[in-house]
């Protein structure tokens, strides 16, 4: 099927930037988690975490700002009626994705989880698959306004990414629960294990959304 690069944005370039900035936050967000992983590893529960914990509360503050803004906008400004409601639908999964950042964040600055240093270098392999599972969701969607051709490229990404953070994941809960911690701390990284997992799941179930909003756009 032929297609051709046409962009969304011929009549408003005051959408355009919301939504490119609403993909930001999404990058953003994803690498400003896996940093404050990587401090609460390093570092535990100090001050560095609560730092980086209150940044990723700014952004998924900034982003519902730029959610309700963009809603606004293409309400208000009757914009680009015939794909509104599904763009509508694409930026509150987006959101989705930047909440669950926020809120695995927020559950290691509440719970100061004790983590074995066996366990620090699969961790932040997790938290790396999964920032780089919502930067191609980012692109993928991001391409959806400027160039319709590249999303199924960066979607398979998606695809392929978040298996591997099920494998990893996986992986990370048998040998858990093969230790001889405590039950109620490996219940407790099980958990958490899970939360950042799914993290990808929820890249995931926004990627077939976007698709089936990609094939609607392109019949």
């Amino acid at each position: 099927m032929f297609h051709l690069k046409i962009s969304l944005f011929a009549q408003t370039k005051a959408l355009e930037t919301k939504i490119d900035e609403f993909h930001d936050k999404i990058i953003d967000a994803s690498m400003t988690f896996k940093k404050a992983i990587k401090t609460y590893l390093n570092e535990g529960p100090g001050e560095n975490y609560k730092k980086t914990n209150k940044r990723v509360k700014k952004i998924e503050h900034d982003a519902d700002k730029l959610r309700r803004d963009i809603e606004n906008k293409l309400y208000i400004q009757n914009l680009i009626p015939d794909l509104r409601a599904d763009v509508l639908n694409l930026v509150e999964n987006l959101d989705k994705v930047i909440n669950k950042i926020d809120e695995v964040a927020y559950r290691f600055y509440i719970e100061h989880p004790e983590i074995p240093q066996e366990y620090h270098i699969p961790l932040l392999e997790l938290c790396e698959q999964v920032c780089d599972c919502c930067e191609n969701l980012a692109i993928a969607s991001r391409s959806f306004f400027r160039d319709i051709s590249l999303v199924r490229d960066y979607s398979q990404k998606v695809y392929f990414i978040e298996h591997e953070t099920d494998l990893t994941s996986g992986h990370m809960r048998e040998d858990l629960f093969n230790t001889d911690l405590p039950l109620a701390n490996k219940l407790q990284l099980s958990d958490l294990i899970t939360e950042i997992a799914d993290i990808a799941d929820i890249a995931e179930d926004c990627t077939d959304e976007l698709l089936i909003f990609t094939i609607k756009r392109d019949i």
